[in-house]
C-alpha cells in the first residue's frame, strides 16, 4: 500500500499534464516517465504477489484438481493479449484427464506467470503441449537469452537485460508455487527455443 499510493499519485499528475502546451522534447520526457512508472507499478504488484505467496505457505490447502481444465482456462484468459501481441498459440492438450492433489489457485498463478513471461519473450510464436503423464511444455522462439540468463532464470529479481518489461519475479513465484505443490519445473534453451517444463 505504501508503494502503490505514491505511484498512483504520479500517474494521476501525468494524466493531468496538458500535452498541447509542451514541447516535443518535454512530451518525450513525460512518455519516458510514464513508461518507467508503469514498469515500477508492475514490479510493485509482483512484490505484493510474492509477499502473499510467503503468507499462504503455512495455509496450503490441496484438493483433487483437473490440470487440463485449469490450463485451458488460463490460456483462454490470455486470448486478447495473444491477439494484441500477434501471437497465434499452438496448443496440444491430451484428452486424458490429469488429476492431481494440488492447490487450484496456486496452479492458476503458475500458468498465468509462465504464459505472461512467454508473451514477453516470444517472437510471435508460443507452443503448449500437455501429456497424459502430467508433463507440460511451454515453448517459444527467442534470441534474447544465453546460458548465463538461463541459469538464473528462476532467481528472484533477476532481469534479462535485453528484454523489456521483464523483472524476473513472476518465474520465481511460479517455481516456488510448483515446489509447494510437489512438482518440478525447469527451463531449457535449445536452437533459440526457450522451453519451460512442469510436471506434477
Amino acid at each position: 500500500h505504501d508503494l502503490r499510493t505514491p505511484l498512483t499519485a504520479i500517474r494521476g499528475y501525468l494524466d493531468l499534464m496538458d500535452n498541447d502546451n509542451l514541447t516535443d522534447k518535454q512530451i518525450n520526457y513525460l512518455k519516458t516517465i510514464d513508461s518507467k512508472v508503469k514498469d515500477l507499478t508492475e514490479l510493485t504488484e509482483q512484490l505484493f504477489d510474492f509477499s502473499k505467496t510467503l503468507d499462504i505457505q503455512n495455509e496450503l490447502k490441496k484438493e483433487n484438481v483437473c490440470i487440463n481444465d485449469i490450463l485451458e482456462d488460463a490460456l483462454a484468459s490470455f486470448y486478447s493479449l495473444f491477439k494484441a501481441s500477434n501471437i497465434t498459440p499452438k496448443i496440444k492438450i491430451c484428452e486424458e484427464k490429469v488429476v492431481r492433489l494440488i492447490n487450484e489457485n496456486m496452479l492458476k498463478r503458475i500458468f498465468e506467470n509462465i504464459i505472461s513471461n512467454a508473451i514477453k519473450y516470444s517472437e510471435n510464436d508460443f507452443n503448449v503441449k500437455m501429456y497424459s503423464d502430467g508433463l507440460i511444455e511451454f515453448s517459444n522462439k527467442t534470441d534474447k537469452l544465453d546460458q548465463v540468463s538461463l541459469e538464473k532464470f528462476f532467481c528472484r529479481y533477476y532481469t534479462v537485460r535485453n528484454v523489456k518489461k521483464s523483472n524476473g519475479i513472476g518465474l520465481s513465484i511460479a517455481k516456488q508455487l510448483v515446489d509447494l505443490n510437489n512438482g518440478k519445473i525447469e527451463a531449457e534453451y535449445k536452437n533459440n527455443n526457450l522451453i519451460i517444463k512442469i510436471k506434477f
